[in-house]
C-alpha cells in the first residue's frame, strides 16, 4: 500500500509527473457495441488535462488498445485515436493487448525508472477497467497515482447474475475502491489542473 501520509496530504502535481492517455479511442464511440456510457464530458476534462500537461511542457504517454475483434482492432478506425488526443505529442507511445499500460509495448515500467519519475496521472476508458487496472498496479508498484475521475468514462456492464450494472455506479465503485484501499488519491480534474 501507498504511504498514508501521501494521501492526507494536500494535491500537488510534480513538474516530472506524468500524464497516461489510456485508450482514448475511436473504437469506444460504438454505443451499439459497448452500451450505455456515463460521463459525456470525459473528453472534454481530458482535452483540458492535455493542454495543460503541453503548457508546462510536463511528460505525456499515449495508450492503445489492439484487439483480434471487435471495435480495436489495428488497422480500423475504431483503433484510431479520438480527435481531444490525436495531436498529442507524445514522450512514450504504448500498445497493449491486455488491461494494464505495464504489460504493454514499450515497458512503461521500465520507461518511467529511467526518468526517476515518481507520480503518475491516468486518464482514458473505462474507468473501471484499464484506467484501474493501470492505477492498482501503479500504487503497488509504489508510484504516487492521481486519478482524475472525471476525466474518464465507462459503459452499463453485467454482473454474474445478469443484472445491469449502470456505468455510473461502476465509476463510483472504482473511486471508492482505489481511494479507501490507498491505490490512487481519487480527484477531479479542476484539482489537477489547479496543483499544475
Amino acid at each position: 500500500m501507498t504511504n498514508t501520509s501521501a494521501f492526507d496530504a494536500p494535491l500537488t502535481i510534480a513538474p516530472d509527473a506524468v500524464l497516461i492517455l489510456i485508450d482514448v479511442q475511436q473504437g469506444f464511440e460504438e454505443e451499439e457495441y459497448w452500451g450505455p456510457r456515463d460521463n459525456p464530458e470525459a473528453e472534454q476534462r481530458i482535452g483540458e488535462l492535455l493542454a495543460a500537461w503541453q503548457r508546462t511542457d510536463r511528460p505525456v504517454v499515449v495508450v492503445q488498445h489492439q484487439s483480434a475483434s471487435g471495435p480495436l482492432v489495428p488497422g480500423t478506425p475504431g483503433y484510431e485515436l479520438k480527435p481531444v488526443v490525436a495531436g498529442a505529442d507524445a514522450d512514450l507511445r504504448i500498445t497493449k493487448t491486455v488491461n494494464s499500460a505495464f504489460y504493454g509495448t514499450p515497458d512503461l515500467h521500465e520507461w518511467l525508472q529511467q526518468r526517476g519519475t515518481t507520480q503518475l496521472v491516468t486518464v482514458g476508458i473505462m474507468t473501471n477497467v484499464c484506467n484501474e487496472t493501470t492505477a492498482r498496479m501503479g500504487g503497488n508498484l509504489g508510484y504516487d497515482v492521481v486519478f482524475p475521475i472525471d476525466a474518464m468514462h465507462t459503459f452499463a456492464m453485467a454482473g454474474p447474475d445478469g443484472e445491469l450494472i449502470p456505468a455510473e455506479q461502476l465509476a463510483k465503485g472504482t473511486g471508492a475502491v482505489l481511494h479507501s484501499m490507498r491505490f490512487a488519491k481519487v480527484v477531479d480534474t479542476a484539482a489537477v489542473l489547479k496543483a499544475v
